[in-house]
């Protein structure tokens, strides 16, 4: 799937309130796990250790919540990009929920949905707000819901 082109702030603005897509799957391996725990010194057993964890209360390992938080930026690549802007910051997260467990091996998804556009200064910075549901594959619970804001520089 290709992310959609959005041309523009002008552009983004007319579709507040709206669904901006949704992205390819990405796999949550072990591998992606223990490079996870090695980067934030989160060795917890219910994420790297499988003998241990099959005996848990996920019966397996399980992806760590930020580890799945971490994901969004991938996601977001393949959803959607807004051409004619120079740069994007991240500007931080309203809200962050992880209603179920990833276990490993899984695969997720994020749908995006434009909460709202609104102007930060006289230079056309604009701020954006995106719900961003992480949808787990073969699950009727999101792996995380987010609320994202983002700055956008003309």
């Amino acid at each position: 799937m290709s992310a959609r082109t959005i041309d523009g702030l002008d552009e983004l603005r007319a579709l507040e309130g709206q669904h901006l897509g949704t992205s390819d799957w990405i796999e949550v391996t072990q591998e992606r796990v223990d490079q996870f725990a090695e980067a934030t010194g989160d060795h917890q057993w219910i994420h790297t250790d499988p003998e241990r964890a099959a005996a848990g209360p996920f019966g397996g390992t399980i992806a760590h919540g930020f580890l799945t938080l971490s994901l969004l930026p991938a996601l977001l690549a393949t959803t959607y990009r807004i051409d004619g802007v120079s740069m994007g910051i991240n500007y931080g997260c309203d809200s962050v929920r992880f209603p179920t467990a990833v276990p490993v091996p899984a695969r997720v998804r994020a749908l995006v949905d434009l909460t709202e556009v609104a102007p930060v200064d006289e230079h056309g910075r604009t701020r954006v707000t995106t719900t961003v549901t992480v949808e787990l594959e073969n699950s009727d619970k999101p792996a995380c819901v987010a609320t994202m804001k983002a700055v956008y520089v003309p």
